[in-house]
């Protein structure tokens, strides 16, 4: 079969280009920010970042200029906003306190990010799937984020140590590196449902996320963390009640 990424041109484009520094840029001052201790500006860059690279593919596919040199930036400047970026947040924010433990959490962090992103780069492009296989590192990073945010909605600001946050950098490098599908939002689903309920949905998802949005944002990646391992359990247990069926019926 033809492999896609063969016909991708080697141009520079740079609209779509600006889009993707513009994310690594945030990835960047979030850094900054954790090391001066600002960790609520640094958990809203990663956010920031995540909207940027979430554009610089829909422009690119937009404007009909997709290239393999997009993609390699878009790589690299991933691996910094969503890898070493939250890492380091992560270690200075929670796991500094559990010394070695913590710092090599960080690292399994940064580490299981550099393997998805090269997975995520060699797959194979002529799957029909547009799922991602896996938690994107985008939402892995923004699930950190997000829990900064809930912690400052607490009244918990500055350095913070409890087992959970540490628990949860283990729990994010499993998942990233993981089999588990997550949706990717790329196509919309075919569902038969009234238009005009579908925006007032949305008009009310917003109003939350407005009213309360660190409570929110924290909610919703948690929901889509938990995705991923709860559609394979329904799997699973589908799977289960298929196979006892047969069995069920020779009884009778």
């Amino acid at each position: 079969m033809e492999d896609n990424s063969l016909n991708m041109s080697n141009r520079f484009y740079p609209l779509p280009c600006m889009f993707t520094l513009a994310s690594s840029f945030c990835g960047f001052y979030a850094i900054i920010a954790a090391i001066n201790s600002e960790f609520k500006t640094a958990a809203i860059a990663i956010l920031v970042a995540a909207v940027f690279d979430g554009l610089d593919g829909r422009v690119a596919r937009m404007t009909g200029t997709t290239s393999k040199f997009g993609v390699e930036l878009d790589s690299l400047c991933d691996m910094i906003s969503f890898g070493v970026a939250p890492g380091v947040i992560a270690f200075l924010w929670a796991l500094h306190p559990y010394g070695r433990y913590g710092w090599l959490a960080a690292f399994l962090y940064v580490a299981m990010t550099s393997l998805r992103l090269a997975r995520f780069n060699s797959q194979d492009v002529a799957s029909k799937s547009k799922n991602f296989v896996g938690l994107p590192c985008p939402a892995a990073a923004a699930m950190i984020s997000a829990s900064i945010l809930f912690c400052n909605f607490l009244g918990i600001t500055g350095e913070v140590k409890h087992i959970s946050l540490l628990l949860l950098v283990y729990i994010l490098s499993y998942l990233m590196v993981s089999t588990h599908t997550y949706y990717s939002f790329k196509e919309v689903p075919q569902i038969k449902v009234n238009r005009f309920q579908i925006l007032v949905g949305f008009l009310l998802l917003f109003m939350l996320i407005a009213a309360e949005p660190q409570i929110m944002i924290f909610t919703l990646f948690l929901g889509y963390l938990l995705s991923g391992p709860g559609f394979a359990l329904f799997k699973k247990i589908r799977h289960m009640k298929k196979s006892n069926l047969p069995l069920r019926n020779q009884d009778r």
